[in-house]
């Protein structure tokens, strides 16, 4: 294998890890209710109400809260659908470096420069909307993990261009002449 096919295989295997962890996490923004009622569950089952009071008197205030919208207020959930679009669209974005990563390299810088935005938007929105300060850590986590697949695959499509470069540069072999 070449090293253009292998840098090739590379970047399509990082980008539909990329792909996957973002539809999932999109999906994940539909049945926000549910999940948080399980997830509320599972941590009582745990030793978490002992060990870690803070973080389930903040499940059960978002869990209650968010019953209570779906219950009296529903059409406000509507919100975190559209959340859950935005991060599917996205996701279909990246099979443009997918199918031609160098010519597709600013959707990966695209995807680098919203990881960056997620940083100051929880350390300004999270104080005021009230969010305890680990949570916009968390929060922010997402933003520090999904830029590194991203870094990866572009330093891998730079490397790329750089052979295809070198191979449309290369003079053509040549011709053996004929008599």
């Amino acid at each position: 294998m070449s090293e253009r096919d292998a840098l090739a295989r590379g970047i399509r295997r990082w980008l539909v890890f990329f792909i996957v962890c973002l539809v999932l996490s999109g999906l994940t923004a539909f049945p926000l209710v549910t999940e948080l009622r399980w997830g509320e569950e599972l941590l009582r089952s745990t030793p978490a109400p002992e060990h870690l009071p803070g973080l389930m008197e903040w499940v059960t205030r978002v869990s209650e809260g968010l019953a209570t919208i779906d219950r009296d207020q529903p059409f406000m959930l509507y919100g975190t659908d559209w959340l859950a679009f935005a991060h599917l669209v996205i996701a279909v974005a990246f099979y443009g470096p997918y199918r031609d990563p160098v010519r597709n390299i600013w959707v990966i810088e695209f995807g680098m420069i919203a990881c960056a935005g997620i940083i100051p938007l929880a350390l300004i929105c999270g104080p005021i909307r009230g969010i305890p300060f680990w949570w916009s850590v968390i929060d922010m986590s997402f933003g520090v993990f999904g830029v590194i697949p991203l870094l990866i695959v572009r330093r891998m499509i730079k490397r790329l261009e750089v052979l295809e470069r070198a191979a449309t540069a290369a003079p053509p072999a040549p011709v053996a002449a004929t008599t």
